[in-house]
């Protein structure tokens, strides 16, 4: 029978197979620690930091949104339009041949021509020429820096709210 006085100072759950100890035992611990570090690491970054950028300026947040409500009201049946949506249909405004079916790499390079036009002002694209085609070409004044994921969504969804701010659509 078993008592306090005569519990055993080691868990085991058999003799065959004793638990280990996991302050003695290099394995555990090494997990124990990682464990430790990531759930620090979790709760000292804050997971809402990373849609940071965006939710620190609220004007430009209001902006996106009204965005997204306008155009999807207008092209997706209310659904939200996402970034890539939004890019697409500024790449067909600016190639101004809207009423046209597009194969899968002219909507690749309807997407390359509406980043070169949003990004244009930041000075990362300059427009050239347009060919006989009716497509318009940019070239590179200087390479975009090397930012992270949600760094990129903000400077695009930045871009953009600018883009229809000037075309009058959005104030």
């Amino acid at each position: 029978m078993y008592t306090p006085k005569n519990r055993p100072r080691t868990l085991v759950t058999s003799t065959k197979n004793p638990l280990k100890n996991p302050r003695t035992d290099p394995k555990i611990r090494t997990a124990l620690i990682i464990r430790s570090i990531v759930f620090t690491l979790l709760v000292s970054t804050n997971i809402a930091s990373i849609f940071a950028p965006m939710s620190r300026d609220p004007i430009l947040k209001d902006q996106w949104e009204q965005i997204q409500t306008k155009l999807s009201s207008q092209f997706s049946d209310g659904e939200p339009m996402d970034l890539d949506a939004i890019l697409f249909l500024i790449g067909v405004q600016e190639l101004g041949q809207i009423h046209r079916n597009y194969k899968k790499d002219q909507k690749l390079e309807l997407l390359h021509i509406a980043i070169c036009k949003v990004l244009e002002p930041y000075g990362y694209y300059k427009f050239d020429y347009v060919d006989e085609e009716g497509w318009p070409h940019y070239t590179v004044e200087k390479p975009l820096p090397p930012l992270k994921a949600g760094e990129q969504s903000v400077l695009m969804k930045e871009s953009i709210v600018n883009y229809f701010l000037s075309s009058g659509f959005i104030e």
